[in-house]
């Protein structure tokens, strides 16, 4: 089996990934505020499933006692990016997310 940190890469930290966690917290939008549960977001292996990413998560934040409830996957598509002066713009590779959601209660600091 491969390390947590092998299968996890990082936590994914966006203004719209800031706004999947405090979605708890929100009471200003009836609708939004029926969402209990945490979402973070975080960067994985391409070749990860999602039974491997909960068991790593779990296992990183043993500490917090943790429980995975959902996982939902993307690739993201590679984009090009354009180098000043350059006349052959790069792409960026494309990556594999994971929006991970949390038992009621539980959170990550």
């Amino acid at each position: 089996m491969q390390s947590p940190y092998d299968v996890v890469k990082r936590r994914r930290l966006t203004e719209k990934t800031a706004m999947l966690e405090s979605l708890k917290s929100a009471t200003s939008n009836k609708s939004v505020s029926r969402c209990e549960n945490p979402k973070y977001t975080f960067d994985v292996d391409p070749n990860a499933k999602k039974p491997e990413i909960a068991e790593a998560i779990e296992e990183i934040y043993v500490e917090q006692n943790v429980k995975v409830v959902k996982i939902n996957t993307i690739f993201v598509k590679s984009k090009r990016k354009n180098k000043r002066g350059k006349m052959n713009p790069g792409t960026m590779s494309r990556y594999k997310k994971a929006i991970v959601t949390l038992a009621v209660g539980n959170q990550l600091d």
